[in-house]
């Protein structure tokens, strides 16, 4: 049982040699240089002026992520459409039921102003 144990030691070790190694080697080869340069903002090719760190007001966030959730699901109908006929009807009233719940959703975001700029 003890020899067990073992294999499972050298498994565990030679696994985290597999990952420390290469980020060693990555880590000793790398340029280095710190200048102060390195350090500024600069974003989109043009230099910040003024103080770079603002907030945005949540709403933005909510709108992307309710773009994102949705962008993702609509990515569901795509094969889903390709082999429809071959599915059979049972498939079909399952999509009715994802896209059921969809526009349940998309309603619930647009109620509670999630889908609002202003």
């Amino acid at each position: 049982m003890l020899l067990d144990w073992g294999y499972v030691a050298i498994f565990a070790l030679v696994g985290a040699g597999m990952v420390s190694l290469p980020l060693l080697i990555i880590w000793l080869i790398s340029p280095r240089s710190d200048y102060p340069q390195k350090f500024e903002t600069y974003e989109s090719g043009v230099p910040t002026i003024g103080q770079a760190w603002s907030q945005f007001h949540v709403r933005y966030y909510l709108f992307s992520l309710v773009f994102v959730v949705f962008d993702v699901e609509i990515i569901y109908l795509y094969p889903w459409a390709v082999v429809a006929r071959s599915l059979g009807a049972a498939a079909f009233w399952e999509m009715l039921v994802f896209l059921v719940i969809l526009v349940l959703g998309l309603a619930y975001a647009w109620r509670r102003g999630a889908l609002e700029w202003t």
